[in-house]
Order: structure tokens, then sequence, then C-alpha cells
């Protein structure tokens, strides 16, 4: 049986592979049509829990189900902003995601009985995705884009052993891929502010994950010409495996974004 400290770090190394996974919600809200290039920004929050199977180190994969509150009791730090430009019908836009996932644990039993006083676990994670695509429909009442890519992944889990008896060690796992996606976008008016946007996207197909698809569906309200906020659910899955590391996880939760377009 693997330790309790080991099962906690593969969930927490899952989370950091995951939480990135929330490219391209800048363009939630498409700017009107223009002759020349136009832009837009995004900060968002993604309330989502996970579940699934991790493993690292070669060991059996381990069961992972945390929901969003028990993840964020061990982030560290997180970073996620993603950029888009629009000319006519053209799109191309890049996200960048960082996240830091740090916990202790130490052991119970009596100094007399133990070889382990405590295990460190860091999880950090990478995440770049650049798009471009094409409006295949472009109104004033309906938007559909479709649009191909790349989201390279990066993830490393870090421990830090302290030994009872012997000296302090440290260990370390990691893994890097890149997936081919392919997907299309909607963006639907409904009133002059409301409006509703979904996407769909499958990629790896066994050229870096064995599959990733991405899911996302929900509302906005336009305050202003220049800023919306957008409220909807999504749901992400990767499979991934190679040299005994291994993520089989689905991420699912409410988002909440705030789109900045000039």
């Amino acid at each position: 049986m693997i330790p309790r400290c080991m099962k906690h770090a593969l969930a927490t190394a899952a989370f950091a592979s995951l939480f990135p996974a929330i490219a391209l919600s800048a363009d939630i809200a498409a700017p009107e049509p223009s002759d020349g290039w136009t832009f837009s920004a995004a900060a968002y929050l993604w309330g989502a829990g996970i579940s699934g199977e991790s493993g690292v180190f070669g060991l059996p994969p381990q069961d992972v189900d945390m929901s969003f509150s028990d993840i964020l009791e061990d982030l560290d730090f997180a970073f996620m902003g993603l950029g888009e430009a629009r000319n006519g019908r053209f799109v191309m836009g890049m996200d960048l995601t960082y996240t830091k996932v740090g916990a202790d644990v130490d052991n119970p039993r009596s100094a007399a009985n133990r070889l382990i006083d405590k295990v460190s676990v860091d999880t950090t994670s990478w995440m770049v995705t650049g798009f471009a695509g094409y409006s295949i429909l472009d109104t004033e009442e309906l938007t559909v884009d479709l649009f191909g890519g790349a989201r390279y992944w990066s993830v490393n889990t870090d421990f830090d052993v302290d030994f009872s008896t012997l000296a302090d060690r440290n260990f370390d796992d990691s893994a890097s891929w890149i997936d081919p996606l392919a997907g299309v976008k909607m963006r639907l008016a409904v009133t002059e502010d409301v409006f509703i946007s979904s996407w769909g996207m499958i990629g790896g197909l066994g050229v870096g994950s064995d599959l990733m698809w991405d899911l996302m569906a929900g509302a906005g309200y336009s305050f202003t010409e220049h800023f919306d906020v957008f409220a909807g659910y999504r749901a992400v899955s990767v499979d991934y495996s190679d040299d005994g590391f291994v993520y089989d996880m689905v991420q699912q939760g409410p988002v909440l974004a705030g789109v900045f377009r000039f």
C-alpha cells in the first residue's frame, strides 16, 4: 500500500496539471466585427474539483477525488492570463498559466518508532496554449469559430523527505508533453447586453496524451463596451501516461470570468 503522503502528492500533482486547462476563456465575449485589429484579455476563476487516477515514480496509479475546497487549502500560488487578437474573421491568441501546490505531511508515530519525520510535497505546473482560427459564421447575433492549435504541459512534483536518523533526501518526478487540439466556439446574442457562449475541444489523440477533451457553456452580461462578466460550467478530461507517470483525470466546476476588450 502506498503511504498517505504519497497519495496526497498524487492528488496535488493531478490538480496542478489540470487547473490550467481553462485556455480560450478570453473569447467568451467576442468583440464586434472590425476592419482592423481588436484585442481582448481575461482574468478568471475555475472552482473545480478533480477525480480519476494519478501515479508517479512508476507506482500503481491511485484514485483521486478532491473537491475545490480541498484543493484550495494546498494552493500556494496561481497565475492565469490570456490574450487574443482578431482581424475580421481571423482570430489568434495564447494562454499562459502557472500553478504551485504545496503540502507538509507529518509522521504521527512516536520518535522512537519512526524513520521519517515529515514529507514536504511541492508541485509546479506550466501550461502554454496557442491557437488560431476562422469565423465560419459572423453576424450581429451569432458568431461561430473553428480553430486549431496546441497545448504544452509541464508538471514537476518534488518530495523533500526529513529522516529521523539519516540525511534528508529530495526526490522528484516530472513530465511534459504537447497536445494538438481542434475545436469550435459559439457566441449567441440573446439581447443587446446578454449573451450565451460555449466551446468544445478535442486533442491529444496519441501525440501527447491519449485523449483530451474540453467542454464549456454559460452566459454573460456586457456592462460596458469594454467589459463583460461571464458565468458558466466547464469540464476537462486528460488521459496521459509515459514511463510510470500517469494522469487520467476529469476536472469540472463553475467558471467566473471578467473579460476586457479594447
